[in-house]
């Protein structure tokens, strides 16, 4: 016992002596030159060792544990020029007062931060990519590979590691705001406001990160506290011919007032009567304010709030016969009205955010932020209904009648391919006369509908109407997020968040286009019963501003736990983090469809619930402070996205069959080389993505199994158990030439594909039970995500005399589209009967399913700007010209489903142009976007 107590008084008093032993440290204070104002967050790093910290609010930063000799700090900050501090540490030396360290603003980075976040509101139309860029996610790295990425890859859609911005997280001041639907960041919630969204911290890919867990493909924390904005105000006014052509802006801040409260505001209007795609009107207007009130040392309160209301019109992916007698620039979704452009897709999104948080400084070591955040708004989505009817006879024998053509330009019997189906008899005159009015007109008709409407025997209802897809959402977050320093090597991170969302889900009538209503029914149903949206109210007339079709609600809340532990010492940085997850979906009906009576449709469906865990950890091995290696490993389980939990919500509560969680394992290894003549940086990374489910709608022809011999239907198809596999290598080469130029070199050189065969069944209201189709042959094929393999190579000059100048040439390739799985079932070979089809060949099929790869495509983009400082004012402008060859090239595309057997298909192949061949989107042609800033 007594040797215990001497064991114990020992350690005691070893700790205590190691507490009292002098530390050598380094302090000073990052300001900025010209005011001499403190600049909060900037990052100082060590290069010999390869250690990092951050200034607090007053500018100040403090390094422990320096040794002895020659060092070098290297001081970044977003806005301005990275700065080199050499110092000498002697023996003898406790603390080291480096004092007031100075940075120069750097303008170039300042306007490149808006010509990249412009490129954030260039989503493109097809609905299930849209939001799905990821290069917003990127702007924050000094990662020379991703700012690549960010700058030079996106018009391409290309994707990092070959992955969609659902596998990363962006956040508000820690909150996550990915969108709980799809996953998704919605960047058109805080679109417009890049002045005051410059201040991020970014995670790459499965590296820790202070606020979160993180995607599988990183994290970004857009950080809003009105004390790290710069006092003053800022005008600029930029043009482009991209997704809108003007863009003003003004920005305020008050820095730190004599009352304790900072105020940041800032407000943007961007607009064009059309971009760079026919008929694709923009008009976005963003408001943003912070307001921070410093109650002493320990705490702080800080208030954001943003509104973003956007309002885009879309494009339409279209066939190769439509390009070849259009060109890239061409939409279909749109008409002259009056003289006015009326684009009938438009997609328009108000969801303002109002968050509170409160930053509490507990200690030195510790410190504890808690917010709460409440998002409301409006998202929707317009299209044209011409599906307009009326209800004839008596009471016991009545049916619906009604129905218009297709008001789509581009639809298939609208062009000249139609008239010439018949291989033996083509129709060679109607098939001119349809090449020439799509060649002069080829736009929505609006006069024609509204003259249809008023035709005296629809008895006043509109048979053509517009009306739009609509997702009223409330949701309240609250979280709290620790932050802990244990002692000089060990620090752990923790946070907890709840979310509740409220979604409430309808159609809504926007024009009856001259009618006096509409009949809510579906014309294409058997009978009347089962036609009508809502059996408690059957037959409906619909006025404009009502809802119609469906009505439900999505009620879902999420808790979320993350904990994480950080260990650092000279040469070997670990870190160690799980995470959490409970996630709950419900669906409530407020219709009760007739085509699914009863509980199927009204009412609330069964609970699904997921709970998930996962767990990541990584390290980084310094050899020198030249020569970094590292490693990171994660595995992750995700509850299924709403979008993709129940397999036709706006008619029914049915829950997709065989739902599980998709299972993530990810590794990456790399190695650093930094040194004053070259930054360089490889990577080797792989990913496993397993049961994966997607659910598509479509019209297909050449079904089997369906009661009565039918062949045609309306569908959802459910694709379960999806396998990928990205594997790869990222490559970045910085080489500074002579004074102010510089080499850049980026590869990314990825495989993406499908690793198994999933499942695959059908759903519609045209047949009683699910169509089960088995495995899908997918395996092997490649996914649709942009180029798998990218390079780009170029030079920069930067002038001591505030001017700059860039080129790069980047080049594309593995792009290929996204393949129609109904069409690699046993669906695809067999007959109406049910038994294999007589003239089958294996060849023939293997030819026709081959996947197309896209054409590989060369893009040369130029930069510039100038800056100039004019007693207390800054002037500058900026100009970037992007595809400067005008090369056309396509970003994506895909199979239309709708010949989904061999016949079908064998016969619109043979045709010299298929009525029903791929549609694809196009890049941008030449385009440009500059800008002035006026800053005082």
């Amino acid at each position: 016992m007594k040797n215990n107590f001497a064991f114990i008084f020992f350690l005691i008093v070893s700790f205590q002596s190691i507490k009292t032993q002098i530390i050598p440290s380094i302090e000073g204070r990052i300001i900025d030159d010209y005011s001499g104002k403190s600049l909060v967050n900037a990052q100082i790093l060590l290069l010999k060792e390869v250690t990092k910290t951050y200034s607090d609010l007053d500018g100040n930063f403090k390094l422990n544990e320096i040794k002895p000799g020659d060092h070098i700090l290297e001081i970044t900050f977003f806005g301005y020029k990275s700065k080199r501090f050499p110092f000498f540490m002697d023996k003898s030396t406790k603390t080291l007062q480096l004092g007031a360290i100075r940075l120069k603003e750097n303008h170039k980075e300042q306007v490149d931060q808006s010509f990249i976040m412009l490129n954030e509101e260039d989503l493109y139309e097809n609905e299930k990519s849209e939001s799905n860029s990821i290069t917003g996610l990127l702007t924050s790295s000094k990662d020379i590979f991703l700012k690549t990425v960010a700058y030079e890859f996106s018009p391409t859609f290309f994707k990092p590691r070959n992955l969609g911005s659902e596998y990363s997280e962006v956040l508000l001041n820690g909150v996550k705001m990915n969108k709980l639907f799809n996953g998704r960041p919605q960047w058109s919630n805080w679109g417009g406001l890049n002045d005051v969204l410059r201040n991020q911290e970014f995670s790459k890919s499965m590296t820790h990160s202070n606020s979160t867990f993180s995607g599988i493909n990183g994290s970004t924390n857009l950080l809003t506290d009105a004390s790290s904005y710069k006092k003053g105000i800022k005008i600029s006014y930029a043009a482009s011919n991209r997704s809108y052509k003007g863009r003003v802006m003004a920005s305020y801040s008050s820095g730190l007032l004599k009352s304790g409260w900072y105020y940041t505001f800032s407000a943007s209007k961007r607009f064009a009567k059309e971009g760079f795609r026919e008929g694709t009107v923009y008009d976005a207007n963003s408001f943003f304010t912070s307001i921070e009130k410093k109650i002493n040392n320990k705490h702080r309160l800080n208030f954001t709030g943003i509104y973003a209301s956007n309002t885009r019109g879309k494009s339409s992916p279209n066939t190769q016969e439509v390009y070849d007698l259009k060109n890239l620039k061409y939409n279909a979704y749109w008409g002259d009205q009056e003289e006015e452009i009326r684009n009938s897709r438009l997609k328009k999104i108000t969801e303002p955010i109002l968050q509170l948080n409160h930053l509490w400084n507990i200690s030195d070591e510790t410190s504890l932020q808690t917010s709460i955040t409440y998002q409301f708004g409006k998202s929707g989505n317009s299209r044209l209904d011409y599906g307009g009817a009326r209800i004839i006879g008596d009471d016991d024998n009545q049916t619906v009648i009604g129905g218009g053509t297709n008001p789509d330009p581009s639809y298939y019997q609208k062009l000249p391919s139609y008239f010439l189906r018949d291989i033996n008899n083509p129709d060679y005159e109607n098939a001119y006369l349809a090449e020439q009015e799509f060649i002069k007109n080829g736009q929505i008709n609006w006069l024609d509908m509204y003259q249809a409407n008023q035709n005296v025997s629809n008895k006043g209802n509109s048979i053509y109407a517009l009306y739009e897809d609509r997702n009223d959402d409330k949701q309240f977050m609250i979280g709290s997020i620790l932050s802990k320093k244990i002692n000089k090597n060990f620090k752990i991170n923790a946070s907890v968040q709840y979310q509740k969302l409220k979604s409430e889900n309808f159609a809504s009538m926007l024009d009856l286009l001259g009618g006096n209503g509409f009949l809510d029914v579906d014309i294409y149903a058997d009978d009347l019963d089962e036609a009508q949206s809502d059996l408690q109210n059957p037959n409906r007339i619909i006025s404009e501003g009502e809802k119609f079709k469906y009505h439900f609600n999505f009620d879902i809340s999420v808790l979320n736990g993350f904990a994480q532990i950080q260990y650092a010492t000279r040469k070997t940085d670990v870190f160690f983090a799980v995470n959490f997850n409970n996630t709950t979906y419900q669906r409530t009906g407020l219709y009760e469809n007739g085509a699914y009576p009863g509980k199927s449709s009204l009412g609330k469906s069964e609970k699904l619930q997921f709970p998930n865990f996962s767990v990541k950890s990584g390290v980084i091995y310094k050899l020198t402070g030249r020569h970094i290696f590292s490693a990171n490993a994660a595995y992750y389980t995700k509850a299924p996205t709403l979008q993709n939990s129940f397999s036709n919500a706006r008619e029914n509560n049915d829950i997709v069959i065989g739902l599980t969680d998709e299972k993530i394992a990810a590794i990456d290894l790399s190695y650093s080389l930094r040194h004053p003549k070259i930054n360089a940086q490889i990577t080797l990374y792989g990913i496993d993505l397993k049961d994966q489910t997607d659910i598509s709608f479509y019209f297909a022809d050449g079904l089997t199994g369906i009661e009565n011999s039918q062949t045609t239907a309306f569908v959802q198809e459910v694709l379960t158990g999806i396998d990928k596999q990205n594997f790869g290598l990222e490559l970045g080469l910085e080489i500074p030439i002579i004074a102010g130029i510089k080499f850049k070199a980026v590869a990314a050189i990825g495989q993406s594909v499908y690793s198994s065969n999933p499942d695959l069944y059908l759903t519609s209201d045209d047949f009683t039970e699910p169509l089960n189709y088995g495995e899908v042959s997918l395996k092997n094929y490649f996914v649709s995500e942009g180029p798998q393999q990218a390079y780009s190579i170029g030079f920069e000059y930067n002038s001591p005399n505030y001017w700059w100048f860039g080129i790069t040439g980047n080049y594309f390739d593995h792009s290929y589209i996204n393949i129609a799985p109904i069409m690699r079932t046993k669906n695809f070979y067999l007959d109406n009967d049910g038994l294999p089809i007589h003239d089958y060949d294996e060849g023939v099929a293997k030819e026709l399913l081959k996947q197309e790869k896209f054409n590989p495509y060369y893009l040369v983009n130029i930069v510039g700007g100038k800056s100039w400082k004019i007693n207390n004012y800054y002037i500058g402008f900026f100009v970037n010209v992007g595809n400067l060859l005008n090369t056309e090239y396509k970003t994506g595309g895909f199979e239309q489903s709708r010949n989904a057997n061999y016949n079908t298909l064998l016969e619109d192949k043979t045709r010299e142009k298929p009525l029903f061949g791929p549609k694809y989107w196009f890049g941008y042609g030449t385009s440009y976007y500059t800008s002035v800033y006026f800053r005082f």
